[in-house]
């Protein structure tokens, strides 16, 4: 797994006399919110591989927005490699998105939004939490439950 290592602050902890906070921890960045979980013992094996199919799916379904322009030239009329048009799904992007559209059908929906919040969007979970308006520590047994459903429905044993 790659590593980016930032010193943050604790939250809500006090500053010293310099201006600096008193307590700080070394964060890994890179690190999803999912993986948290499981390097903690959080979310089993079952779970964890059932959420990264999940999220590989959402990306490869191309479902996340672009942020940047597309630079891509349009293919000429004679030699038309590519998409009949800008915007036009390959087989594999209209495959994976059936399939996470059929897994987060699976989980439900009170359980969908904890599942794009934390495995897709890569929200942390008390923010999660809180965006939904649940009490602290809710959101790991909702996501636990959903997880579940989504590795029952990818057929992970």
């Amino acid at each position: 797994m790659r590593q980016l290592l930032v010193e943050q602050s604790l939250p809500g902890d006090a500053v010293g006399k310099t201006g600096k906070p008193t307590r700080t921890v070394l964060v890994n960045q890179a690190e999803s919110p999912l993986a948290w979980l499981k390097s903690r013992g959080l979310v089993s094996e079952r779970q964890f591989l059932a959420g990264e199919r999940l999220r590989q799916d959402y990306e490869r379904a191309a479902l996340p927005q672009r942020t940047t322009m597309q630079w891509d030239a349009t293919p000429s009329r004679k030699a038309a490699r590519g998409a009949a048009f800008h915007g036009a799904s390959t087989n594999s992007q209209l495959d994976a998105k059936t399939r996470f559209s059929g897994a987060v059908d699976r989980a439900g929906a009170g359980l969908s939004d904890i599942l794009w919040r934390v495995i897709c969007a890569g929200e942390a979970m008390p923010s999660a939490e809180k965006s939904l308006g649940w009490p602290t520590r809710a959101g790991r047994l909702v996501l636990t439950l959903a997880l579940d459903r989504v590795a029952d429905y990818y057929r992970i044993s």
